[in-house]
């Protein structure tokens, strides 16, 4: 130890040379370097999203979430399921035992859950497999309440003005939008005034 300190102060100009060469090597090869700074941790996960237009959380967990969790139970290698239930959407993930590949996992979900769209009510959009992401790809998660604001307002200001601007933020790949409640422009006739004005509603049947 003693040596290597005493070459060291006595060549001194080369070891500070030798130091910003490989500061310099470092910093160009570190793109290509094919670990991960983080490596994953968490167990292989599979989420599944149902968007249910128009039904309330009560009726989400009853008719989406729940037969879902029930068809997907006793998928090989499966370890537990969570499951999340808001106005109109149901989120259902499903761990597995460490050391599960993925793509194999996905297509046993897939398989099960192809079985299962088809015992949904009409009115829920097709169960979505979500792509696979790291464990730390989702920072932080905000909520938005209100006393004096509906949420159909809260979901516009959601999708138009905080979304846009935290997708500005460098690094934010994708924001995510729970229990959004949009806006719908219906068209309601008024029998009693339609006739007033001698009109009447024509109902036209296609094939």
């Amino acid at each position: 130890m003693n040596w290597l300190i005493s070459s060291a102060l006595r060549f001194r100009t080369l070891v500070v040379a030798a130091a910003i060469a490989l500061i310099v090597v470092g910093v160009r090869t570190a793109d290509d370097v094919p670990l991960d700074v983080f490596p994953e941790f968490a167990p292989p996960k599979v989420e599944i999203q149902t968007e249910a237009p128009g039904l309330a959380t009560e009726e989400v967990e009853k008719l989406v979430t729940v037969p879902i969790e029930n068809s997907l139970n006793g998928i090989p290698f499966l370890d537990h399921v969570h499951s999340k239930s808001v106005l109109g959407l149901s989120s259902v993930q499903l761990f597995f035992h460490r050391g599960t590949d993925l793509i194999t996992a996905r297509n046993l979900v897939n398989e099960r859950l192809s079985q299962a769209a088809t015992r949904l009510p009409q009115v829920v959009n097709p169960p979505v497999i979500l792509p696979p992401l790291s464990s730390l790809s989702r920072a932080m998660k905000i909520g938005l309440s209100s006393k004096t604001v509906s949420q159909m307002d809260m979901t516009v200001l959601s999708k138009w003005t905080i979304r846009p601007r935290l997708m500005a933020v460098p690094g934010v790949a994708n924001v995510a939008i729970w229990g959004d409640y949009d806006k719908q422009f219906q068209v309601l006739v008024d029998p009693d005034r339609l006739r007033q004005t001698g009109r009447a509603l024509r109902v036209v049947c296609g094939r």
